[in-house]
């Protein structure tokens, strides 16, 4: 057995791209070696901003032979089929066997296919890889036609064990395949061999390049946390920035710098954006202060000066930044002054959408909607009214026009600066909240109201407009939407008929809305550990299009059945459910009646009939509390009486009076359990 080592090294590949990357060269190696018949024992990816590394550990020398059986013409067809099939096998006549199947005999061909040696398989494999990879974005250089995330400028491609290293023969492109690397672009620019993946990483290291990721990583974040700690500093956490900024680097280098006293003023956000959007800083937090002061950057490459002069330029750099942030600060608290109305005014020219008009005409919905929804969230109207109607001025800042990441947060800042009350402030600054699955929701009332009127307005608007999501394609983030409205509702347990809030739209729209919410809170339930029948089944019995009530029973059903009582519970609903339906459609009747005890036979109908009126009104009393753990708790009472009745009844009687008596009893079995769910829609 053997190790492959892989080093494709290219011109920087941007950051956003490495991850995916290397993922997809892995994948499209180790699929392709095992098609190929060549099995290993391990693989492991690495990638910097200049190389993709794969090692595939224990790689088999030789493929297996195979045997491949093909079945040929009938032989009494024609003579010009059998050649064909001859020459398709690359047999003779003599090696075809004759074999008589079910409807004829026909020539049967077994194709021998000898094992290939390893170097073989991996060649034809990677130049595969490299001539199908899948990057987001490629490009072509110079004159030949291949294409690569970057310029491609090396290939080095070993096979190796403890006695020989070999260079597998490859060339693609121009490059032929070697066993060289280079380290570092300016400390140490040099090509070196390599034998083996363990002396590429300690000749990569004294080359100043850090090949695994999350060394590198680990690398930045300790630096910058002691570094930032014994200047007194805490490093505010940015973990999508630690992983664009690790892609960026090879040899990463830690640097503190202070933000110039003119500027701390800034708001947070503002200064925290500035350097993470243009200058991949790290905004650092004054221990004594709690203010952002300083800044890391992470360079390259380590320098004489210990970075004093990268340090220099980035703080030149940053200083005129946030010069213009604290001129458009200045322009905007002109317009603030005024009570922020001109830009109310000013959204008339800022297009929400080309189908759904302008932002000063989805703010006067907005405003509509928010006002409909403060009484059933708890809110103040006054101030929802107020946080509606100001809740996107800040579109139309200079701010936010130069920073659209601060919409919501820069509007704040000013009502608070209008000294509109505290709770509009916060509403203004949460109302675009919860954006994802983990971002933080919003609890006060004047938010909730606020964010939930944006969310369906969203979502309400563009359906009238025809513009739902189709397959795997939003662009107008309408899943995150609906799964906003989830969490709003769930999260702060609020309970109202979704439809209702729907009235603008057709019935058809309103129902096909209704659905698309439903399927993000399965996703949502998912993630909860519900099952999807257990949703569809809560779906199905909620009359009222309530998403917190379906949410509470899907819960509390999906506990219950977890236990044994609880599936022995669902078989039997399912048994006497599907004796009822079958019953109903042979009779044309419905059997909704209450049954008559003096026509009960055996005494498992009296316990029955008299579980069924128990456990109903405890269910019925449970419901009325919203305490769906306690209802379905009282429905999982009746499996020993549904399994004591089916052991000794036989339902379909000869005597019609007692069938029809016995069906009735079934129908009130599936209208107390369905008062939950229907329980026929749980799978197994």
């Amino acid at each position: 057995m053997k190790d492959l080592l892989i080093e494709l090294f290219s011109e920087e590949i941007p950051s956003g791209m490495q991850e995916a990357g290397s993922v997809n060269f892995k994948k499209l190696m180790t699929d392709g070696l095992v098609d190929a018949g060549l099995t290993y024992e391990s693989a492991a990816v690495f990638f910097t901003p200049r190389r993709l590394v794969l090692v595939v550990s224990g790689l088999l020398d030789m493929s297996s032979p195979s045997i491949l059986e093909r079945r040929g013409p009938r032989t009494d067809a024609p003579e010009t089929a059998v050649l064909g099939f001859l020459r398709s096998t690359g047999l003779k006549k003599n090696d075809l066997e004759v074999r008589k199947v079910k409807n004829g005999e026909f020539f049967f061909a077994n194709i021998k296919k000898l094992g290939r040696s390893s170097g073989t398989i991996v060649s034809e494999t990677l130049n595969m890889a490299i001539e199908s990879f899948p990057w987001s974005k490629s490009m072509r250089w110079g004159s030949g036609q291949m294409r690569w995330a970057r310029p491609l400028k090396n290939i080095m491609c070993i096979l190796y064990d403890e006695t020989e290293t070999n260079i597998v023969d490859l060339t693609i492109g121009g490059l032929v395949a070697n066993n060289k690397s280079i380290g570092h672009r300016f400390l140490a620019n040099q090509p070196f061999t390599v034998n083996s993946f363990d002396d590429l990483k300690v000749k990569l290291k004294k080359s100043f390049v850090v090949l695994d990721q999350l060394e590198r990583k680990a690398q930045i974040k300790n630096s910058a946390t002691n570094g930032a700690f014994a200047l007194g500093f805490d490093v505010v956490e940015d973990e999508l920035l630690l992983n664009e900024v690790t892609g960026l680097v090879e040899w990463p280098t830690v640097l503190i710098g202070q933000i110039d006293k003119e500027f701390l003023e800034l708001p947070a956000e503002v200064l925290q954006v500035s350097m993470r959007q243009h200058q991949k800083f790290f905004s650092l937090k004054r221990k004594k202060t709690n203010r952002i002061e300083g800044f890391i950057t992470v360079a390259n490459i380590e320098t004489k000066d210990q970075g004093a002069a990268i340090l220099a330029g980035n703080q030149k750099v940053l200083s005129a930044r946030l010069s213009d942030a604290k001129f458009f600060l200045k322009n905007d608290f002109r317009v603030v002054n005024a009570g922020m109305l001109p830009w109310i005014e000013k959204l008339k020219n800022v297009t929400f959408h080309k189908k759904l008009g302008n932002q000063h005409e989805r703010v006067e919905r907005l405003k509509v909607k928010a006002i409909d929804l403060a009484s059933i969230v708890g809110a103040k109207e006054k101030l929802v009214e107020q946080a509606a109607l100001f809740a996107k001025a800040d579109l139309a800042s200079e701010m936010v026009y130069e920073f659209p990441e601060l919409q919501g947060v820069m509007g704040s800042y000013y009502a608070k600066f209008c000294d509109f009350p505290a709770e509009v402030a916060l509403a203004i600054r949460e109302h675009y909240s919860p954006l994802g699955p983990t971002d933080t929701c919003p609890t006060e009332p004047v938010s909730v109201a606020v964010s939930l009127a944006d969310k369906l307005d969203i979502l309400i608007s563009f359906w009238k407009a025809g513009e739902r999501p189709t397959g795997s394609k939003d662009p107008f983030a309408l899943r995150r939407a609906a799964l906003g409205v989830i969490r709003l509702l769930v999260e702060n347990n609020i309970s109202f008929n979704l439809v209702s809030q729907m009235a603008s739209l057709e019935d058809e729209k309103a129902q096909d809305l209704l659905s698309f919410i439903y399927d993000r809170l399965r996703v949502f339930l998912r993630d909860e550990d519900v099952t999807h029948d257990i949703v569809d089944a809560c779906l199905t019995a909620n009359s009222n299009n309530d998403i917190y009530i379906s949410y509470l029973k899907a819960k509390a059903l999906s506990e219950v059945l977890s236990s044994e009582r609880g599936r022995d519970l669902v078989q039997g609903f399912k048994r006497s459910n599907n004796i009822l339906t079958k019953a109903e459609s042979d009779d044309g009747v419905s059997y909704e009646l209450d049954p008559d005890t003096k026509f009960f036979e055996v005494k498992e109908e009296h316990e029955l009939w008299s579980a069924l009126g128990k456990v109903s009104d405890k269910v019925v009393k449970a419901l009325a509390k919203n305490n769906f753990s306690s209802a379905v708790e009282h429905l999982a009472e009746l499996r020993k009486p549904i399994d004591n009745f089916f052991n000794v009844v036989k339902v379909n009687s000869q005597n019609s009076i007692v069938r029809r008596n016995r069906l009735c009893l079934l129908h009130r079995i599936k209208t107390t359990i369905t008062k939950i769910a229907d329980l026929s829609l749980i799978e197994g």
